[in-house]
Parts: C-alpha cells; structure tokens; sequence
C-alpha cells in the first residue's frame, strides 16, 4: 500500500492544469482546422477553367488590310472592315439565336433562320430582334490594331489611322 492519501480537501493548483493546457491546444487545432476548411471551400468554389476565347486580341498592322477589304475572323466571331484610311469591327453572331452570319455583298445573312443584316449591320428581315453589334477597335502602341469586345461602340463607328 502506498503512503500517498488522495485527499477531497486539497485546494486547486495556481496556473495552468493539464486539462487547461489540453483545452487550449484542442481549442487552437480546431480553430486552425476550421480555417483551413473555410479557406479549400473558397479555392473550391473558385472558377478554374476561361469560357471562351479573350475579349481582347490584336488582328494585325493596318497595312495588312487592303482598302475595301472584310477579314472574318471566325474564333472571335468578328469581321474586320476597312474603308480607306478607316477600320470597324462588326460582330457575326447573330442576335437571333447566336448563330454566324455571313458576309454577303450587300450586308450580313443569318443560314440559319434567314435574318438579314445590311452593311451597318441593322437587321433588315427575319427573326433577328436587334442589330449585330461595333466593337471598340484601337491602335496598340507597337502599331498593331486592337479589338476589343468587352465594349460596344455605337454603329458606323470607325477608327481612322492617319498616314
């Protein structure tokens, strides 16, 4: 038998007891737990993946665009024109349906649904609610021709590259 008396009446050690410091550090690894969660939800939820092509691409040097000429590019869905010293870029998406229109002689036409676009772009017939939009085209530093689809410039909009 031990010599040792557990006793009822001992009074309460000062400072920190083992179940105290227990509590803290249980305390603390859920806290930092809960953090960690918190923070992987937010990189979950977060978008990984870009849905489409960029809003904002160089097409060329002007001096690649003879004058009177429409380039299409088809994975912008864009038509580049130049009249002169004047470029404008025309979206071929049709505002129908979303479908790609065509360049034609006298405008744009919808092979889908049979909407019709004249030069400017305003819809002419067909199912086509509104005119096909003008994209903000610029000069980028280094000379090249910038489109940018983010923002829409009224109809019959054009940039003129001096000399």
């Amino acid at each position: 038998m031990s010599d040792t008396k557990l006793s009822k009446d001992r009074p309460p050690k000062e400072g920190n007891s083992r179940r105290r410091v227990l509590g803290m550090i249980a305390t603390g690894a859920l806290a930092l737990s809960g953090s960690a969660l918190g923070l992987l939800t937010a990189v979950f939820f977060k978008p990984r993946v870009t849905y489409g092509p960029p809003q904002k691409f160089r097409v060329g040097k002007p001096a690649t665009f003879t004058s009177g000429s429409e380039i299409a590019y088809q994975k912008q869905a864009v038509l580049v024109r130049r009249e002169g010293n004047q470029f404008a870029v025309i979206s071929t998406k049709c505002t129908h349906l979303g479908c790609t229109v065509n360049a034609t002689d006298i405008g744009f036409e919808c092979p889908c649904h049979g909407s019709t676009y004249d030069r400017r772009g305003s819809n002419v017939s067909g199912p086509a609610p509104s005119p096909l939009a003008w994209f903000l085209i610029s000069l980028a530093p280094n000379g090249d021709l910038v489109v940018d689809k983010d923002k829409k410039v009224p109809a019959g909009t054009y940039l003129e590259i001096k000399a």
